[in-house]
């Protein structure tokens, strides 16, 4: 079976080089086309065009940035729609509105496809080693059509039900990990304001009950000063803005999740928001500094 996949930006292009090192005939297609020469050099087809990308392959994967992203690549309100979805799976692996995306599904079923959301939970480096978690959600039949398909790039697949099960899914688990994430910034400025030797607090960390593999690396790159984006400040500010929406259309409270809102934005404003998440310390300090600190 010959997968398509579009959208080779931060996480979607690891993600397609481990399909074609897998040995996964693969076609792919992305906006600036020089995302795709790694992916040439694996063995992948470069399709000139979406619509190429879907007449070549019966199941298309989309990891791309947006809404907009995704209806331009379907051809969404066009007459290309249907004939790009009709008879083929598609499969929407990116972080968009849990609404947006049952709405995307319905038109996919209206013009006889099949639709499954595969969100991902990782950034850069599981991506990279094959290693993220994707949610999956849809009718079971083509849940299960795609859990094969995504082996070389996930080391788990978990069901979540009917759309947009899996994206709610995501925005949970978005949540815990954008306030821990802040939380170690927060406390890593803590440790650093009151003298204490990072090295020593993240050592602490690693061999005590809160150690995960996001806590060793997030806490690595604030040791060290490395804020090269793995989930980069801009997409955690869009995750913490979808989750927002999401909170507020169901009245669920979400106290922790605002105050990591404002502080990603005050980041954005300080010109990180193509660095690490963990560039939120920037926004922390810089209240530190004017003396926020209550």
């Amino acid at each position: 079976m010959t997968a398509g996949f579009a959208g080779l930006g931060l996480m979607g292009q690891p993600m397609a080089l481990n399909l074609a090192r897998a040995g996964t005939p693969l076609v792919v297609w992305n906006r600036t086309p020089s995302r795709t020469e790694a992916l040439r050099a694996a063995g992948a087809r470069v399709a000139a065009d979406p619509g190429e990308l879907f007449l070549r392959a019966r199941v298309v994967l989309l990891m791309l940035a947006d809404e907009a992203a995704t209806d331009a690549v379907l051809g969404r309100g066009t007459p290309a729609f249907e004939a790009r979805v009709s008879g083929r799976t598609v499969v929407h692996m990116g972080t968009t509105a849990p609404a947006y995306s049952a709405a995307l599904a319905a038109d996919v079923l209206a013009a006889a496809g099949r639709y499954v959301e595969a969100p991902v939970s990782g950034s850069r480096g599981p991506a990279e080693a094959g290693r993220l978690v994707a949610m999956l959600a849809g009718e079971p039949d083509a849940v299960e059509e795609v859990r094969p398909l995504l082996a070389p790039m996930c080391s788990g697949t978990v069901p979540c039900g009917p759309v947009p099960g899996a994206l709610l899914m995501k925005l949970a688990v978005n949540l815990f990990l954008i306030t821990m994430v802040s939380g170690l910034a927060e406390a890593a400025h803590f440790a650093a304001g009151h003298g204490l030797d990072l090295e020593t607090f993240a050592r602490v960390l690693d061999t005590g009950p809160m150690a995960s593999d996001v806590s060793r690396v997030k806490a690595r790159k604030l040791v060290g000063g490395d804020f090269a984006a793995q989930a980069a400040v801009a997409d955690v500010l869009k995750n913490n803005r979808l989750i927002a929406e999401a909170a507020r259309e169901r009245g669920v409270a979400a106290p922790l999740l605002d105050v990591c809102h404002a502080l990603f934005a005050e980041t954005l404003r300080l010109g990180h928001g193509g660095l690490d998440m963990v560039a939120v310390v920037r926004a922390i300090e810089a209240r530190t500094e004017k003396g926020q600190a209550w």
